[in-house]
C-alpha cells in the first residue's frame, strides 16, 4: 500500500504540473521536486508494507522493527497529503462562490475575482508544498541512513512466523485426509497414462492458500512416483534461485535411483545444471512436482532442462495462480485443476476429525452440533481454517460457553491466538505478491458487507473514479479495471457467482470470508478504509481513512467523523434505517467536500439536494434502486463525474444539464438488467427506460448508456447517438418500428460495441419493420432483443462474438436452434416470451459447444424438447418452465454429463412425480446434482414463486 499511495501520489503531481504550468514562481519547481523525489523512494518500495509486518513479528531485524513500519506510514501520509493539497487547490478554484461578504465581492469582480481567486489558492499551496518537501526530503534521508533502501531484496516472502500447520501437510496419514479423493485419482489417471499423451505435460493444481494444495499433490506424488523411471519433489520459494532449483532436482532424481550425484554439480552454472538434467533423462520417464509456484517466469527457469523425450514425462504445479499454470501452454501440454473448497458434509468431516479426536468415538455431542456447523460454515470450505480452528478446539472443553466464545470472537482471535493466526498470514502472503496496483483494487472489497456479491458494474467504475486503474493509450479505463478483475480471479483471490440477476453480464464478485478478514484488517491499518457496524455509534479518538463504509449503521454518525477532509469515499448500505434526511446531504457537500464516489444503492433516499453540484470531485454517484424521482439540474455543474448509475429509481428524465459532463463514462437509467422470468404476465416491452435531451451528443466519452426509452426521446436525440463512438453497451427501450433505421445508422458507428439490448414500443406489432437489424455490428458479445421480428434476421447468426443471447417475443415460425447453430462461442441463451411460437424445439448434434446456461421459458406453443447425443456437451445449468404444452422433460437429457442444475419451473404435477426416484423419467436425470421445481404455493393468487430440491 505505501508503494501504491505514492504512485497515485506521483500521478496526482504529473497531472497537476501538466495543468497548471502557470503556478507562482518557485512553487512549480518545488511540485517537480517532490514528485523526482517520490520517485527515487518508489524504486525501493516493492513489498514495503510486508517487510514491515515482518519485522514486528520478531525476525532477526526486530531491532529495528518499529522504524520500518514508522518510515512506511509516514510515507504513505506524506502521499494522502499531496492528494489532499491539489484536490483542495482545484476545489477553491473551481467551486461556487459562498455567501460570505469576501466571496460575494470576488464574485462580482468577474474574471478579475477568478484571478484573485486563483492567487489566493497559489499562495495557499506554496506554504503546503514547502512543508510537503521538506518531509519528503527527510523520510528519504531516513531510509537513506538505516538501509531501508534495500528493502525489497532482504527477505523471504514466504516467512511465516510462530505455528503453521502446512509443514505436516506432507505426512498426513490417509485416514487423516477428507475430500481430496476425487481430483487425488483424477490427477493420478492423468500422470499415468502416458499412452493416451506420449507428450511433455504439465498438470497445474490452481487454488485459494489454504485449500490443500499441497496436500493433494504429496498424496499423489506418493501413488505414481515408482511408476516413473525417476522422480521428485520441489518446494519452491518465492524468492529462489534457478541454479537451485536445477541441483535440487538431479540430486533427488539420483537419491530416488540410489545413484551419486554428478561430479561438481554444487559449482555448476545454470547452462551445466540444465545439460546435465537434460542428459539425465534422454530415456528416462520422469515426474517431478514442484509446490507453492508464483511465478509464471518460473516455466521458463525449468523447461529446457526438463526436456520433452517423448516418452511420457510428467510436470506437477501448485500455485495460487492460473496463470502460471497456463503459461507453460507456450511450450507444452498443460492441464489445468481448479481446487475447490470443501462441501459442507466434508468440511464437517475432517472438522469432527479434528476437534473431537481425543473424544471417544470421534463424535459431535449433540449439544455442539449447531455451534459446529456454524464455525464450519465460518471457514467457507478452507481446510487450512477448519484444520487449525478445529484442532484448537479439541484442545478446549467441549462446553456451550467455550465454542460460542471462538466463534463469537474468532475475527479477532485470528489476529492475536498465537494457534490461529497462522490462517491470516498464510492467506497474506497472496496480498503481499500482488503488484501495487491490484492491492488497493483488492482491499476495496472491504468497503462492502461481509459475504457481499458485487456486481462488476458497481465495482470497476469505483476503482477509476478512485484512481486505481492505470491508463493505457490502446484500452479505455473499464477494460484496463476488468483486466484487474480478471488477474484478481486468476490469482485465487477473488470469486465469481455466474447466476446473478443483478449484473449487465449476469456475473458478481466476492471474496472469501477468511480473506475478507484479512482485507478489514489490513484496511485498518493502512487507514485504507473503514467499515462502520451496527455496534459503532461513534469514533473514539476520531477516525482518519480515505474511505467510509456504513453497514447497518446510522448515518448520523458522520457528523462525529473529525478527519472528515481526508475522506474520498462514501458508501451507504444501510437499507432497514428510515429515510436518509436532509442533514445527510448538509454534512456530505460541508465537511465531505473532497469526495470522489457516493454509493447510495438499495438506500431509504427519496431525493439528491441541489447541494450536490458543489461536489467538484465527485466522480462516482449511484442511488441505483432508490426511492428518488428527480435529478437536480445542479447535477451539470459535477464536471469531473464518470458514473451516473439512476437505475431502478423513480427518475424518468436526465436533466438536460447532463451535456455539460465531458468525462462521464457511464449513464445508467430505469429498466433491467434481467427479466422477472417467474411472472407469466409480464412482458419486456413494459420496461420502461429513462428520457434524455439533446445535447446527448456532447458525451463524447461515454461508453455505457441505458436504459434509454426512446418513444420519450425523440428521433433528433436518437440521431445523436452517432456521435457517441466510444459506446461499448447500449440499452434502448420501446423502440419504434419507424425509429429502427435511425438508430442502425448510430450504432454502425459505433465500433466498440459489445453489449446491445432493444426492446419495441408494441409487443404485438404485426408491421414491425426488422430490417434495421440486418447490419448489426460484429463486434456484439452480448445481444438482448425483444421485437416481434417474426423471423430471425442472418445478421445475428453472423456474430461470432457473441457470447450470450437473449431472445423474446419475436414469434419466430422456425425453430431458432436451427438459425443459431453456428454461434459456437455462445455461453449463455435464453430463448423466453414467445420468442418461438413452433411445438418442437431441436439440438442436433455438435450445435452450442461452449454453452453453458440455457433457459427455455414462456412458450406457449412448445410441446416438446430433443437433445441429440453430442449436443450441448458442456451445459451445466438448464432452467426450464412456464410452457403450458410442455408435458415431458427433453428428450436426451440423460446426454449432457456435465449438467449441475436443473431447474423446471411451474410444471404439472404429473411431470413433477416423473422426475422422483421411482419415476418413469427419473433415469434421465438421476446423474444431475441438482434438480429443483419452482412452483406457486398453495392458495397464493400473486406472482411469488418458491423453489424445492426434488433430490
Amino acid at each position: 500500500m505505501a508503494e501504491a499511495a505514492v504512485c497515485i501520489a506521483i500521478d496526482y503531481l504529473v497531472r497537476f504540473l501538466t495543468h497548471e504550468r502557470k503556478l507562482l514562481r518557485g512553487v512549480h519547481s518545488k511540485v517537480s521536486g517532490i514528485k523526482n523525489e517520490l520517485e527515487a523512494i518508489q524504486c525501493f518500495l516493492k513489498d514495503a508494507d510486508m517487510k514491515a509486518d515482518v519485522e514486528a513479528q520478531g525476525s532477526e531485524a526486530s531491532g529495528r522493527a518499529g522504524g520500518v513500519k514508522l518510515w512506511v506510514k509516514e510515507l504513505r501520509e506524506v502521499a494522502f497529503h499531496i492528494e489532499d493539497i491539489i484536490d483542495e487547490y482545484a476545489f477553491h478554484l473551481e467551486r461556487p462562490p459562498g455567501r460570505t461578504g469576501h466571496d460575494c465581492f470576488i464574485a462580482s469582480l468577474g474574471k478579475i475575482g477568478r484571478s484573485i481567486i486563483k492567487l489566493e489558492a497559489s499562495h495557499h499551496i506554496a506554504s503546503r508544498i514547502k512543508e510537503i518537501r521538506k518531509a519528503v526530503v527527510e523520510i528519504k534521508e531516513r531510509s537513506q541512513r538505516y538501509g531501508f533502501d534495500s528493502i525489497d531484496s532482504t527477505y523471504d516472502r514466504r516467512y511465516v512466523s510462530g505455528y503453521d500447520p502446512r509443514k505436516g501437510s506432507m505426512y498426513l496419514e490417509d485416514d487423516d485426509v477428507v475430500g481430496i479423493e476425487s481430483p487425488r485419482d483424477e490427477l493420478v489417471g492423468w500422470l499415468l497414462n502416458k499412452d493416451q499423451q506420449p507428450r511433455r505435460a504439465v498438470i497445474s493444481v490452481v487454488g485459494m492458500g489454504g485449500l490443500g494444495k499441497t496436500t493433494l499433490a504429496r498424496k499423489v506424488y506418493d501413488l505414481v512416483r515408482n511408476h516413473f523411471d525417476c522422480h521428485a519433489w520441489i518446494t519452491v520459494s518465492q524468492s529462489y534461485r534457478k541454479e537451485e532449483l536445477l541441483k535440487n532436482v538431479i540430486k533427488q532424481f539420483c537419491k530416488g535411483n540410489k545413484e551419486p550425484a554428478p561430479e561438481g554439480i554444487d559449482s555448476m552454472d545454470e547452462d551445466a545444471l540444465t545439460e546435465q538434467v537434460r542428459e539425465y533423462l534422454q530415456q528416462k520417464r520422469y515426474v517431478v512436482f514442484y509446490d507453492d509456484v508464483w511465478k509464471r517466469e518460473f516455466w521458463g527457469d525449468i523447461q529446457h532442462a526438463l526436456l520433452d523425450n517423448k516418452i511420457g514425462g510428467r510436470i506437477v504445479i501448485t500455485t495460487r495462480s492460473k496463470e502460471v499454470g497456463e503459461f507453460c501452454k507456450i511450450s507444452s501440454v498443460v492441464y489445468v485443476h481448479e481446487l475447490k473448497p470443501l462441501n459442507p458434509e466434508k468440511a464437517r468431516e475432517l472438522f469432527f476429525k479434528k476437534a473431537f479426536q481425543s473424544e471417544v468415538m470421534g463424535l459431535c455431542p449433540p449439544d455442539l452440533e449447531d455451534l459446529s456447523h456454524q464455525i464450519v460454515e465460518r471457514c467457507g470450505g478452507l481446510p487450512l481454517a477448519i484444520v487449525v480452528v478445529g484442532g484448537l478446539l479439541s484442545t478446549k472443553d467441549k462446553t456451550i460457553y467455550e465454542w460460542k466464545k471462538l466463534h463469537d470472537s474468532l475475527s479477532s482471535e485470528l489476529e492475536s491466538n498465537l494457534h490461529l493466526t497462522s490462517i491470516p498470514k498464510i492467506l497474506s502472503l497472496s496480498y503481499y505478491d500482488l503488484p501495487y496496483y491490484l492491492k488497493c483494487c483488492f482491499l476495496y472489497f472491504g468497503m462492502y458487507p461481509e459475504d457481499y456479491w458485487i456486481a462488476s458494474s458497481r465495482l470497476v467504475p469505483k476503482w477509476i473514479a478512485e484512481g486505481f486503474v492505470k491508463p493505457r493509450k490502446d484500452k479505455p479505463p473499464q477494460e484496463v479495471a476488468e483486466e484487474y478483475l480478471t488477474e484478481l480471479i486468476d490469482r485465487s483471490l477473488v470469486q465469481k457467482l455466474k447466476t446473478s440477476d443483478w449484473s449487465p453480464d449476469g456475473i458478481c464478485y466476492h471474496v472469501h470470508d477468511l480473506l475478507y478478514d484479512v482485507i478489514q484488517t489490513k484496511m485498518k491499518d493502512l487507514s485504507f478504509g473503514h467499515v462502520l457496524s451496527e455496534n459503532e455509534s461513534s469514533f473514539s479518538g476520531g477516525l482518519v481513512t480515505r474511505r467510509l463504509s456504513i453497514v447497518n449503521g446510522s448515518c448520523n454518525v458522520l457528523h462525529n467523523v473529525t478527519q472528515s477532509f481526508q475522506v474520498r469515499s462514501f458508501l451507504n448500505f444501510n437499507s432497514s434505517d428510515k429515510i436518509l434526511t436532509k442533514s445527510i446531504w448538509r454534512t456530505l457537500t460541508k465537511n465531505f467536500n473532497l469526495l470522489k464516489v457516493l454509493d447510495f444503492e438499495n438506500s431509504i433516499l427519496d431525493y439528491i439536494h441541489d447541494d450536490i453540484g458543489s461536489l467538484y470531485h465527485l466522480r462516482y454517484l449511484n442511488i441505483r434502486n432508490t426511492k428518488v424521482k428527480m435529478l437536480p439540474r445542479s447535477i451539470g455543474k459535477l464536471v469531473n463525474l464518470e458514473t451516473l448509475d439512476s437505475g431502478g429509481t423513480f427518475v424518468v428524465e436526465i436533466p438536460a444539464e447532463i451535456k455539460r459532463l465531458s468525462k462521464l463514462l457511464i449513464l445508467y437509467g430505469r429498466g433491467q438488467y434481467e427479466y422477472n422470468l417467474d411472472d407469466p404476465h409480464f412482458h419486456p416491452s413494459q420496461v420502461k427506460g429513462i428520457k434524455v435531451h439533446e445535447g446527448i451528443g456532447c458525451l463524447e466519452a461515454l461508453q455505457s448508456l441505458a436504459h434509454v426509452d426512446a418513444s420519450e426521446t425523440g428521433v433528433e436525440v436518437l440521431k445523436e447517438f452517432g456521435k457517441l463512438t466510444q459506446l461499448r453497451y447500449l440499452g434502448i427501450q420501446k423502440l419504434r418500428s419507424e425509429d429502427g433505421r435511425i438508430l442502425l445508422g448510430a450504432i454502425e458507428k459505433m465500433a466498440h460495441l459489445k453489449y446491445l439490448r432493444v426492446s419495441t414500443m408494441d409487443e404485438d406489432d404485426a408491421s414491425f419493420d426488422s430490417e434495421w437489424l440486418s447490419s448489426l455490428p460484429q463486434s456484439l458479445e452480448i445481444l438482448c432483443l425483444t421485437a416481434p421480428i417474426r423471423k430471425l434476421p442472418e445478421s445475428i447468426t453472423r456474430l461470432q462474438y457473441l457470447e450470450r443471447l437473449e431472445i423474446g417475443g419475436s414469434k419466430l415460425e422456425e425453430d431458432p436452434v436451427k438459425s443459431l447453430k453456428n454461434l459456437h462461442n455462445l455461453v449463455e441463451m435464453r430463448i423466453v416470451y414467445d420468442a418461438y411460437n413452433g411445438e418442437e424445439m431441436q439440438f442436433e448434434e455438435g450445435v452450442f459447444p461452449r454453452l453453458k446456461d440455457l433457459r427455455i421459458m414462456h412458450l406457449s406453443g412448445l410441446k416438446s424438447i430433443v437433445i441429440e447425443e453430442g449436443a450441448l456437451y458442456n451445459l451445466q445449468d438448464l432452467w426450464i418452465g412456464l410452457c403450458p404444452k410442455l408435458l415431458k422433460v427433453p428428450i436426451g437429457i440423460q446426454h449432457l454429463k456435465q449438467l449441475e442444475s436443473v431447474l423446471f419451473h411451474d410444471i404439472p404435477i404429473e411431470f413433477q412425480q416423473s422426475l422422483k426416484p421411482g419415476g418413469d423419467h427419473h433415469y434421465t436425470v438421476q446423474h444431475v446434482p441438482g434438480v429443483f421445481i419452482r412452483y406457486k404455493p398453495d392458495g397464493d393468487d400473486g406472482q411469488s414463486f418458491e423453489t424445492s430440491r426434488l433430490f
